[in-house]
């Protein structure tokens, strides 16, 4: 084993299923990838069948995640998993500002409830999570309103608020995308389902400073994450910044 690898590893972004035993399920998973934390948020807001046509087609859910469930399966966990509260912005911030502030940072999926970055109600939510000192993670997708230009536009109007662009974009080879965000340095920009050679274009475009390790479990095995960095051949230094630190000062954390 290498001394990266022996190295601490933060999640950045994982999803814990609906259902008894998730967090169980989780942290065996982590276990066996060797991943020391994970931010996580709510699963089985929409399936999976109709989030891929969502992406496609448009459409719209006025659902709300299950935060409490995530809340109580991360507190007896010793703060391996780190709850992110998962916004609906069809209740205009009411449910983030009531319940958001125990949690650790905030989710938005537009492409899930149908509300463009560029709709008021998304600016509320970044309002509350400056506030509350919250990093926001969010994806994009290539339609008017949902794409990384509207985030860059939104990351613009609130500097002091920690934006990640999940998935490492929109697509698997979003290397537009990571030229968009570039200027915008309130902007991460988290690799889980791009190429390798996405993820070193980010590297070398944004800096590992600006880089994310998530993993998107349980639709995406960590253990495949974790293959794209090793082929990569992170020196120590970039593979510390990605694989913890980074995801460390996001999530509130000073200890390495």
């Amino acid at each position: 084993m290498t001394t990266k690898e022996r190295q601490r590893i933060f999640d950045a972004h994982a999803h814990l299923a609906p259902g008894e035993g998730a967090a169980d399920r989780l942290l065996e998973v982590m276990d066996s990838c060797g991943i020391d934390r994970a931010v996580v948020v709510a699963g089985g807001v929409v399936d999976p069948d109709l989030l891929s046509r969502q992406i496609i087609e448009g459409g719209a859910l006025d659902r709300d995640a299950d935060n409490d469930g995530v809340w109580a399966a991360c507190e007896p966990t010793g703060g391996r998993l780190v709850p992110y509260f998962f916004a609906n912005p069809h209740r205009a911030g009411a449910d983030y500002r009531a319940d958001g502030r125990r949690f650790h940072g905030l989710k938005l999926a537009p492409s899930v409830h149908g509300v463009p970055l560029t709709d008021p109600r998304h600016a509320e939510l970044a309002a509350i999570a400056e506030e509350y000192g919250h990093g926001v993670y969010l994806h994009c997708v290539q339609r008017p309103g949902f794409g990384v230009a509207d985030l860059v536009t939104l990351a613009r109007d609130f500097p002091r608020v920690t934006f990640v662009l999940g998935h490492a974009g929109v697509g698997d080879m979003d290397l537009y995308g990571i030229d968009l965000i570039t200027p915008a340095a309130n902007i991460l920009f988290e690799t889980s389902g791009g190429y390798s050679a996405v993820v070193r274009a980010a590297l070398n475009r944004l800096g590992p400073g600006r880089v994310l390790l998530g993993t998107e479990y349980p639709l995406q095995h960590p253990s495949v994450e974790l293959a794209k960095y090793r082929a990569l051949g992170l020196s120590e230094r970039e593979w510390a910044l990605v694989a913890w630190d980074n995801t460390s000062r996001l999530t509130g954390g000073t200890e390495r």
